[in-house]
């Protein structure tokens, strides 16, 4: 039994949020072998919308790290101090960046989330519809701020390395999975809980050894995923961070690239 860690934004789903078909069958065809795949994504929760879980995964490390669950049950769960995340959105209010706040309660989007979405993304704005109607789910659930465990922004102007410099010594900080967003924009997640991190509670929890271990990504959030691995392919999009050190390389998601890895690594045979 291997046990393959899936990135979704940019690795499992295409620049639109989908997922090919070539993927899913992959991923089917991967676990009916005996083979264990687990999502590992800066995504929380309720991001990971029914068209990824319907393929059937199991498990997921989510929002970076931070929320481990494996066959249904959680792991893990790590929040953010409610007075780090007032801090945050006092920052962000001050300097007119929009963002959205992470929970499993869903996702809380500041008054100029979906603009400064609009403003970003332009005329690929279609693709982002399926986010935006997630944020919409919440805008009449109250917040509660114990229960945040990542925050996002989205900017076109204002730099990410601002934020950066202003929060590094209080949360792990990433530039956006989402390559749509731009490079300006970024996330916020819980300080000391990373991808690898995440990774080695769920080896300690299936018993299995690293030399057992696959990951697929494209971010430069995915190089803690491939540090905890035996063997780390890179999606042809990633960062040149991390192709530099990935052991392997499958096209994107958009030309077959999760079924070509699978089959090439021997975790398929060919569809």
């Amino acid at each position: 039994m291997k046990v393959i860690f899936m990135d979704i934004d940019g690795t499992l789903c295409g620049e639109d949020g989908s997922v090919p078909s070539t993927a899913r069958e992959a991923i089917i065809s991967a676990r009916a072998k005996g083979h264990k795949v687990v999502l590992c994504t800066g995504r929380s929760k309720p991001e990971i919308i029914e068209s990824i879980t319907s393929i059937g995964f199991d498990g997921i490390v989510g929002a970076g790290g931070a929320f481990i669950e494996i066959d249904d049950k959680v792991y893990l769960h790590k929040t953010m101090e409610a007075d780090d995340v007032h801090a945050v959105e006092s920052y962000f209010k001050e300097h007119g960046v929009g963002y959205y706040l992470e929970s499993n309660d869903g996702l809380f989007a500041s008054d100029n989330c979906v603009s400064a979405i609009t403003e970003v993304v332009g005329g690929a704005v279609s693709d982002a519809n399926w986010f935006v109607e997630i944020l919409e789910e919440s805008l009449k659930k109250e917040i509660n701020y114990d229960n945040i465990n990542k925050i996002s922004f989205i900017s076109k102007d204002y730099p990410y390395e601002s934020v950066h410099d202003n929060f590094e010594d209080r949360f792990e900080m990433h530039h956006s999975t989402v390559s749509m967003f731009g490079h300006n924009s970024g996330e916020l997640a819980v300080k000391g809980h990373t991808k690898l991190t995440a990774i080695n509670t769920v080896l300690d929890v299936l018993g299995v050894s690293v030399s057992d271990t696959y990951a697929f990504g494209d971010g430069e959030n995915d190089i803690d995923m491939f540090k905890a691995v035996h063997h780390g392919v890179a999606m042809a999009n990633g960062k040149p961070k991390l192709i530099a050190m990935a052991d392997s390389i499958t096209p994107r998601a958009e030309e077959d690239g999760i079924k070509l890895g699978f089959e090439a690594l021997g975790l398929i045979d060919t569809l």
